[in-house]
């Protein structure tokens, strides 16, 4: 089965995993394990009471994170998942000094997924050209961008309510 998505449902999905505070929260757990019970707000002290209740909400109803006994905050198998799309996308936008040599690590994470998302629709929404040479570095750097955009269909493909897949129209 070939995935598809449309423009909006893509969207939906970048701006979500995009979402500076989502990025923070669950790289926070990935990198160094479970958030004891109300040490949220002093484990990321960059994030406002509302950018964290917000984060933590859209997680949860994602199946990001659960509240382990004794533990706290951690991460499910798809928020880990998702940590390792956030990895190779970071990795990319590194070695490939882009949106620029010296970024935010969630702003290198919403570089990749918005170079990816043209690329994962249907059809242009929005006049957006798909990626290309001028866009990118490189032919190389494009060619690189195989194992995250590999990733972020995988997880897409894994996680429907946060993009449904739409089915292929039959050919007439």
């Amino acid at each position: 089965m070939t995935l598809l998505f449309t423009p909006a449902e893509v969207r939906t999905a970048v701006d979500l995993l995009a979402s500076r505070s989502l990025i923070r929260l669950v790289t926070e757990i990935d990198d160094n394990g479970a958030i004891p019970p109300r040490r949220l707000a002093a484990t990321l002290p960059d994030l406002s009471s509302d950018q964290l209740r917000r984060a933590t909400e859209a997680a949860r109803a994602h199946a990001l994170v659960r509240t382990a006994p004794g533990a706290g905050l951690e991460l499910t198998d798809t928020g880990s998942e998702l940590a390792d799309l956030y990895d190779a996308a970071a990795r990319w936008a590194r070695h490939h000094a882009s949106p620029a040599p010296v970024c935010a690590f969630s702003s290198r994470i919403r570089h990749v997924l918005d170079l990816l998302a043209p690329s994962l629709a249907t059809e242009r929404a929005d006049g957006r050209s798909l990626p290309s040479a001028a866009r990118l570095p490189s032919a190389e750097a494009e060619a690189d961008l195989a194992r995250p955009r590999a990733l972020l269909l995988q997880w897409l493909a894994g996680n429907p309510q946060v993009a449904p897949v739409s089915e292929p129209e039959p050919a007439a």
